[in-house]
């Protein structure tokens, strides 16, 4: 007698947000924080759901460095993590500050002003080889967002941009800095016992979506060259400034 396996619809649109989330990731290195765990929390609990985009972010750190390893800027990279693990108590601070709010509102019209200065035809200074001062200033504010938001990218992105890293260089040594941020957090997330059985659950069944996914990114970053790549890089900084802000007023 044959066994029929069938997916309930929670698992179908679980499974369609972490494709799409995953191909973003693979293609510009960064921007699934917005899409992932909004969208998950619409059918599973968030406690699930942010676990859960954690361990997708670390399986897809881990392809990228794994396939793409000599395209990491190691020595960037350390320096954005060592600053970073700074920038995290003071996210966490936030979390429970008076100023939280504030903080994100003026974060997020940075952001907003930075990518609309970029995509309206004026680059952004270029720094010809790596700056201790850049390196230390974007990673711990990297912390910053991370602890207090979830969403370590922005700073990490600007840095990038700065450099005029290419597309391939870009997506491989972002990930190289969040394989061990992510594993970092899936600690935290592990030792406040937010890691249970039906986050190992969804990740399981999501891996067979996700492979292609980072497969299908990876095909369309190598596709992408020099200004081209920066536009859809600064669309998408203005995009996560413009949630960031309309999340702030709204509340």
């Amino acid at each position: 007698m044959r066994v029929v396996h069938v997916i309930d619809a929670t698992t179908l649109q679980v499974l369609a947000v972490v494709f799409l989330a995953t191909l973003i990731r693979s293609a510009f290195g960064f921007g699934e924080a917005l899409i992932a765990v909004p969208l998950l929390a619409l059918f599973i609990p968030l406690k699930v759901a942010a676990p859960l985009a954690v361990l997708v972010s670390i399986t897809i750190a881990a392809v990228v460095v794994a396939q793409d390893w000599r395209k990491i800027h190691l020595r960037s990279t350390g320096w954005l993590v060592g600053a970073t693990l700074f920038g995290i108590p003071v996210g966490l601070a936030l979390l429970t500050s008076s100023h939280q709010e504030a903080v994100k509102i003026a974060l997020a019209v940075f952001i907003i002003a930075f990518s609309s200065y970029s995509l309206l035809g004026s680059k952004p200074p270029e720094l010809k080889r790596d700056h201790r001062l850049w390196l230390l200033g974007c990673g711990f504010v990297a912390g910053v967002f991370g602890g207090a938001y979830g969403m370590n990218g922005p700073p990490l992105v600007i840095y990038g941009a700065m450099r005029r890293w290419s597309a391939q260089h870009f997506r491989a040594t972002l990930q190289g800095y969040f394989l061990p941020a992510s594993i970092i957090g899936m600690g935290g997330y592990w030792l406040a016992g937010l890691w249970v059985p039906a986050v190992t659950h969804y990740y399981l069944l999501c891996l067979p979506v996700m492979l292609p996914a980072i497969w299908l990114g990876r095909v369309v970053n190598h596709r992408m060259r020099g200004e081209s790549f920066l536009r859809y890089v600064y669309l998408g900084l203005a995009v996560t400034g413009a949630v960031l802000l309309a999340q702030s007023l709204g509340r």
